[in-house]
C-alpha cells in the first residue's frame, strides 16, 4: 500500500511564492518518477514539474523560470512555486511511478492566487 500526502497548498498573492510538499509512505520501492500535475475544473491534468530519480527535470513551459521541483531523501518531493500568476491556481497533484505499484496519484492539495 502506498500512500500519497501533498501539503502547502493555500492563498497567495500573484507574484508571491508557495512550496508543496508531497511525501510518500508505505511500501513504495523506488520512486523512479516524482511529479506535479495541475488539475483544472473540468478534470484535466497538465503536467507541471517532474523529476526521475536521476534528478533530471522537466517543467512545463508556462512554469519554467519561475518553479522549482527538487527531491529529498527517496520518498518527498517540493514544488517551490515562484512569480505565481493567477493561472496557476488549481488543485495540484502528486504523481510518482513506482518499479512496485507503477502509478499513483495523491489526493491534491489547492493552491489560489488572487490578484
Amino acid at each position: 500500500q502506498v500512500q500519497l500526502v501533498e501539503s502547502g497548498g493555500g492563498l497567495v498573492q500573484a507574484g508571491g511564492s508557495l512550496r508543496l510538499s508531497c511525501r510518500a509512505s508505505g511500501d513504495i520501492g523506488t520512486l523512479d518518477i516524482m511529479a506535479w500535475y495541475r488539475q483544472t475544473p473540468d478534470h484535466q491534468r497538465d503536467m507541471v514539474a517532474s523529476i526521475t530519480g536521476f534528478n533530471s527535470m522537466e517543467y512545463s513551459e508556462s512554469v519554467k523560470g519561475r518553479f522549482e521541483i527538487s527531491r529529498e531523501g527517496a520518498d518527498t518531493a517540493y514544488l517551490q512555486m515562484s512569480s505565481v500568476r493567477p493561472e496557476d491556481a488549481g488543485t495540484y497533484l502528486c504523481y510518482i511511478w513506482s518499479n512496485l505499484h507503477g502509478a499513483r496519484w495523491g489526493q491534491g492539495t489547492q493552491v489560489t492566487v488572487s490578484s
